[in-house]
């Protein structure tokens, strides 16, 4: 008998075709539902330290702007209070470096810091634009990526704010004006997708802060506004949204690959909604609160967790390492 001895990228391949065939779910992933936050709110904003998701701004029931910090802590299922911001905001937006919360825009220039070990926020530089109505943010190199929003003048501004220095520096603008938008850094690019200024667009650019360049990739299969996104295994996931001007209220998850810069759609969310905002635990995607009217004010106290399954995680396999992708084990 002849043995024969197969290459390590072959015998990879094998075994993710045997894995992926015998354990792939059809959607993706499965939601959870756990338990609701205290306040319902929408038009808010969320980030992750040490392992929590700490939701900051919105509109609760009354549509009134909040302060209050609620904090949601997975390993428990519960949920306390942090310190509140020193003034009440919506359409805020936040973003996690160094160890820190930052909070953005929402009608003032103003911006937030939270140290969460003393518990407290402190007023830093504010940016040359407001940024109001949802900005777009992205963190890399420890600097924090802001642009669009209904304050800036054609609401396509970049600016990058350096914790360090504590300075906003302006950069190349968008090519599409928006607000409502959202985005996230793969690789050391920023890209954001969609939102609006008039109709929802489901334009897509990437940002390459090396050469301070926009470009323009596939658009998004669904034009919306005020949803969440979030970046998972090196792709940027999707989710609900609005459209106001139509009044369609949106559930849709796509998935943006930049490796083959296409989308592919997965089942809707199971509670459809905007002013909403997604955060990151390992292959977990938190999506606390929303509202549950388009172009309205009807906050929910939902908390909602889409996790990843293995075979969307591991859907791109480079057996040869040299940075692509030899192989795409999805189902068409």
């Amino acid at each position: 008998m002849v043995r024969q001895n197969f290459p390590a990228p072959i015998f990879g391949l094998l075994f993710w075709l045997i894995f992926v065939s015998t354990g792939r779910t059809q959607n993706g992933g499965t939601w959870q539902t756990r338990a609701p936050m205290p306040v319902s709110r929408q038009e808010l904003a969320t980030g992750v330290l040490n392992g929590k998701v700490y939701v900051v701004g919105g509109y609760d029931a009354d549509a009134h702007s909040t302060a209050t910090v609620q904090v949601y802590n997975p390993t428990t299922d519960t949920w306390t209070l942090a310190q509140a911001l020193p003034i009440a905001v919506n359409h805020n937006a936040a973003a996690v470096a160094g160890g820190k919360l930052y909070s953005f825009g929402a009608g003032v220039g103003e911006t937030f810091v939270y140290d969460p070990n003393s518990n407290s926020w402190a007023a830093r530089a504010s940016s040359h634009y407001v940024h109001r109505g949802t900005a777009a943010v992205g963190v890399i190199n420890n600097r924090i990526y802001v642009t669009g929003g209904e304050g800036t003048p054609s609401q396509r501004e970049l600016e990058v704010y350096d914790p360090v220095a504590n300075t906003w520096t302006v950069k190349a603008p968008m090519s599409v004006p928006r607000n409502h938008t959202a985005g996230g850094v793969i690789n050391g690019k920023f890209y954001v997708v969609g939102g609006r200024a008039g109709p929802s667009t489901d334009a897509l650019e990437v940002y390459n802060p090396q050469t301070n360049t926009w470009s323009t990739l596939a658009p998004m299969p669904t034009a919306r506004s005020g949803f969440a996104a979030a970046v998972v295994n090196n792709e940027l996931w999707v989710f609900g949204g609005e459209d106001p001007q139509t009044l369609v209220l949106h559930a849709e998850v796509e998935v943006y690959s930049p490796a083959t810069n296409s989308w592919r759609q997965l089942p809707n969310m199971p509670l459809p909604r905007h002013g909403i905002w997604a955060s990151v635990i390992g292959n977990k995607i938190y999506i606390p609160g929303g509202g549950t009217t388009p172009a309205l004010i009807n906050p929910t106290n939902t908390n909602q967790i889409f996790t990843v399954s293995v075979a969307e995680r591991a859907a791109l396999a480079d057996f040869n390492n040299d940075g692509h992708p030899d192989y795409v084990l999805r189902k068409p």
